[in-house]
């Protein structure tokens, strides 16, 4: 069950992040061609400011998830409905909290923005915006519980047929009246429709939340989510200011251009990451359920399966951009927009050294281990910054981004994966290491071979980058595939695939009989 679980949540993921991701760059165009790039850099603003407020959440979205796991896989209904009356009344507390905030920032915004824009309704614009991120936090409990019983592909089918259904008639109402208020409304109304029928879709599937005894949390329960709140405080802080200061850093020190620049690359890693993510994402509750009912040993078994996962995923996209980066951005900007090949390293090093924390960091998740390593991304954050101010200083944006590598190696690298071995599967963390010397020694060896491969395609040109994706596609997965087709972990994936397979037939026989 779980693993069906897993692999109908990853499905819809995909399919609904690719969509997404379609139509996003679509409106995108219409956005900037119907409005001025005063409207875009409007939205871009907006937006870091509400997320900004967001952390009023505190991280009570994986306390939830993970204190549902247990409650969940016994099928104890009186603390299920303990923790979403408790969850309610929470997130009530939040979405008035960001509200309250927002509201006393509507006098400040002449301070935030720096060049007040040609644009009229600004004030009614932010509580448009405020508006659309408020209605989310008085369902999102609900949401929490669908997502905590491996059904996150419910979750991902609401999202996605609504992002589809708003971004067209968006574009539409761009495209007839270039009405930016009327375009932020459509947002809204489809935002609370999708919450509204979600919280009626877990509703129906679990019934006993809709009786009116309300059961109370017991005081031990409650202390225990507020001890992992206070530990998600670090985390969400944390996270904050390293995933938000390499723009600020460059623009200040390297110039506002610079920033446009990476923007490009940025944009293609975020792609990626949204599509990937996802998929360990959609996982998380399954192993969540695994930790609850197996042994130690049983999720260690799974863990060791989803790291090779992880090395082959993010192994396979690293050497990819790094062999594709700058072709493609030749394509589609123009040479002009091309950065040297030692920042594109750097960006490519840190998309790979940031990624192959997934699996180390669902697991860790799933065993609640957020207190362990509370103090964890305020070192990051430290370490960062001081890094890449100066570092910034005698290398311009590579001293930034080595900052950003400096700072995962010096903590997160060793840190997370410590908290995991010792607290979660009670065993020698050195293994994992061993495990990361290998995987990472493998693609780049691949990365060579690659890279040497793609050198006889030529710099330039069409037909030059399908070549050079081509190779991708093959060199890689073949040397990793000759690397480890005896491993254990790639026996498990195939019999697991395998099994699916053998379901699916059989389904479809019963199904034509």
């Amino acid at each position: 069950m779980r693993t069906a679980n897993s692999m109908k949540n990853v499905a819809v993921v995909l399919i609904g992040q690719i969509l997404n991701i379609l139509l996003s760059f679509g409106s995108r165009i219409v956005f900037v061609k119907m409005l001025n790039a005063e409207y875009l850099g409007v939205n871009g603003l907006f937006t870091d400011v509400l997320s900004i407020l967001s952390l009023a959440e505190l991280g009570f979205g994986s306390a939830i998830i993970y204190g549902l796991y247990k409650p969940l896989a016994v099928n104890n209904e009186s603390k299920i409905k303990a923790l979403m009356n408790f969850y309610s009344r929470v997130y009530r507390l939040i979405g008035f909290s960001v509200l309250g905030l927002g509201l006393v920032l509507l006098p400040f915004l002449n301070v935030i923005i720096k060049d007040a824009p040609a644009i009229s309704n600004l004030n009614l614009i932010f509580l448009l915006y405020l508006a659309n991120s408020v209605v989310t936090y008085f369902y999102a409990y609900k949401r929490s519980l669908i997502i905590a019983d491996q059904k996150n592909y419910i979750v991902t089918f609401y999202k996605s047929g609504f992002f589809a259904v708003v971004t067209i008639v968006q574009v539409v109402i761009l495209l007839v009246t270039q009405n930016f208020i009327l375009y932020l409304l459509v947002k809204i109304i489809f935002s609370l429709i999708e919450n509204i029928l979600l919280s009626r879709k877990a509703d129906i599937l679990y019934p006993f939340l809709k009786d009116k005894n309300k059961e109370k949390l017991a005081v031990a329960d409650r202390k225990a989510i507020f001890r992992n709140v206070k530990a998600m405080m670090y985390h969400r802080i944390g996270s904050v200011v390293v995933e938000g200061t390499d723009n600020i850093l460059i623009s200040s020190i390297v110039g506002i251009v610079w920033v446009g620049f990476y923007s490009n690359y940025s944009l293609i890693i975020g792609a990626i990451n949204s599509i990937v993510n996802q998929i360990f994402e959609s996982v998380t509750a399954s192993v969540g359920n695994l930790n609850v009912v197996e042994s130690e040993d049983k999720s260690f078994d799974i863990y060791k399966v989803m790291l090779f996962l992880n090395f082959w995923i993010f192994g396979f996209c690293a050497i990819s951009l790094w062999i594709l980066f700058n072709p493609f951005i030749t394509l589609w900007l123009g040479s002009n927009f091309v950065m040297n090949h030692w920042i594109v390293a750097l960006i490519v090093i840190n998309f790979y050294t940031k990624g192959f924390r997934k699996a180390t960091l669902v697991f860790k998740d799933a065993y609640g281990l957020f207190w362990n390593d509370r103090y964890k991304p305020v070192a990051e954050a430290t370490v960062n910054l001081i890094a890449s101010v100066i570092l910034a200083k005698y290398y311009g944006i590579a001293g930034i981004l080595l900052g950003t590598f400096i700072s995962s190696m010096t903590t997160v690298f060793w840190i997370e994966p410590l908290v995991l071995y010792k607290n979660g599967f009670k065993r020698s963390v050195f293994d994992y290491f061993k495990r990361y010397a290998k995987y990472a020694g493998a693609t780049f060896c691949a990365a060579g071979l690659t890279s040497l491969a793609g050198s006889f395609a030529g710099e330039q040109g069409i037909n030059s980058f399908i070549l050079k994706a081509f190779m991708c596609l093959i060199i890689p997965n073949t040397f990793f595939l000759l690397l480890f087709y005896r491993a254990d972990e790639f026996k498990y994936v195939m019999e697991m695939l395998r099994g699916l397979f053998k379901r699916k037939k059989l389904a479809k026989v019963n199904h034509s009989e």
